[in-house]
């Protein structure tokens, strides 16, 4: 079955990576793409954060920014989507090119900028899958040139709850500048502060909904210890780790491992593993975690849940193996758990450290 898809994910890898992104989200919407049950194998069936998941394989935010395929990513296999980063106004991101393959990295570098269509057509898009099924979150940021920065995800948050399965706050993204400074513990404290505040009217309008923080790989251990302690304070429902990376490991080869932006892909595995761990000790199994970073078989996303990881997301991996690989991986995490003894997929979180 996931023939003529390989097929198609090698011709999209002769065009410019930008043009192969639209392009591929043009033929998901077509509904050229793969189809795989989500529910198929019963051992990953998984709750994180009170959502019932069919599968713990996630599509990570940055693929449909504009919320234009979640649900053909939903056949495709994937356990739930998370769609954005959307701002509150359009805007046309960094300039391009700023999508760069290293294909001998099996990695990726990008300095998009938070292009999106802006939170009305978000939103919109999202109102009209009302009563459909499937975990479907909304990834909201702030515009580039904002003078207030965490109204931006209050005004986000407050858009797109009535129609999401959840919300996460991006405030990670290495392309927008100065956005990583909301990570630092008085800015955090402020911005979460404003989110729960602005959170309790719209649980009493429309219902209570996960709210998560999606947060960088590049922290230390004081800053891990802040957001983790400052998460549970302000009533967060699980921490993303990670966004990309600034990082350049000296191991790349690629001609383009110098460009500018975020590197994720195999490269990211070990340094947001890393920075899971760290969230998986700070934290000690009060608030879950989601793994990102990496993730391309099974092998890796079993790594991330006994790291610490309730679920997992990917999508850099998508760019050289194409969507059919969201069954691939989802098959071979669910010979590895059964090779291991494990009954349910929840048994082997943070099993290394047991």
């Amino acid at each position: 079955m996931s023939f003529p898809h390989d097929l198609a994910t090698r011709a999209l890898r002769a065009l410019d990576p930008e043009r192969a992104h639209t392009a591929a989200l043009w033929g998901l919407r077509a509904r050229f793409g793969p189809r795989a049950r989500a529910d198929r194998w019963p051992r990953l069936r998984t709750q994180v954060a009170g959502l019932d998941l069919p599968n713990p394989i996630g599509m990570a935010a940055g693929f449909d920014k504009n919320c234009e395929a979640p649900d053909a990513l939903l056949s495709a296999g994937f356990g739930f989507v998370e769609c954005g980063t959307v701002t509150p106004k359009p805007q046309d991101g960094n300039p391009k090119p700023r999508i760069f393959r290293l294909s001998e990295d099996r990695a990726v570098i990008n300095r998009l900028g938070f292009n999106n269509k802006g939170l009305d057509a978000f939103a919109d898009r999202l109102a009209a899958r009302a009563g459909r099924g499937g975990i479907v979150g909304a990834n909201v940021g702030a515009n580039k040139e904002s003078a207030d920065r965490p109204a931006d995800y209050v005004l986000g948050m407050g858009r797109v709850w009535k129609h999401a399965s959840y919300v996460t706050a991006n405030i990670s993204s290495p392309n927008t500048p100065g956005l990583r400074g909301l990570q630092e513990r008085g800015a955090l404290e402020d911005l979460l502060g404003r989110l729960r505040e602005a959170r309790a009217p719209l649980t009493a309008a429309h219902g209570a909904r996960p709210l998560f923080l999606k947060v960088a790989p590049d922290l230390d251990e004081a800053a891990v210890r802040d957001i983790a302690e400052l998460a549970l304070a302000n009533g967060l429902d699980a921490l993303i780790v990670s966004n990309t990376t600034l990082q350049r490991p000296a191991h790349l080869t690629s001609d383009n491992r110098e460009e500018a932006g975020g590197l994720s892909g195999q490269p990211l595995f070990q340094i947001s593993t890393h920075a899971l761990r760290l969230f998986a000790q700070a934290l000690g199994g009060r608030l879950p975690l989601i793994g990102v970073g990496g993730v391309e078989n099974g092998l890796t996303a079993l790594a991330k849940i006994k790291a610490g990881a309730s679920a997992v997301q990917l999508y850099s991996a998508m760019v050289f193996q194409g969507p059919g690989m969201v069954a691939r991986v989802l098959d071979e995490l669910d010979g590895l758990l059964a090779a291991e003894g494990f009954d349910h997929v929840a048994e082997a979180v943070g099993a290394e450290s047991r």
